[in-house]
């Protein structure tokens, strides 16, 4: 299993989905947001904002962890998958 290596990111980088490279950035960045909204000293405005980018954040780490899943099942089962119908697995690509 990879590491996930925390990073010094710009909270008012307004990174979201498809722009970041890889899970491990957009887990990282949804934690980063989730810290930002607990603090007391922000204004609502931008409470909100990182709510919001939160919300779109966790619908596409959820996509892929269901495009993980199901390749898991059709690992686990042992079936092979048809050339046509090979699975994204673009969280895997090496750097």
């Amino acid at each position: 299993m990879a590491k996930v290596t925390k990073t010094n990111t710009k909270p008012e980088l307004a990174k979201t989905g498809n722009n970041m490279k890889n899970f491990e950035e957009r887990l990282e960045r949804l934690e980063e947001l989730g810290d930002l909204i607990r603090k007391t000293d922000i204004p609502l405005n931008q409470a909100l904002k990182s709510f919001e980018e939160g919300i779109k954040l966790a619908r596409s780490l959820e996509k892929d962890l269901e495009k993980v899943e199901s390749r898991i099942e059709i690992l686990m089962s042992n079936t092979e998958v048809p050339p046509d119908e090979t699975p994204e697995l673009e969280l895997f690509e090496l750097e």
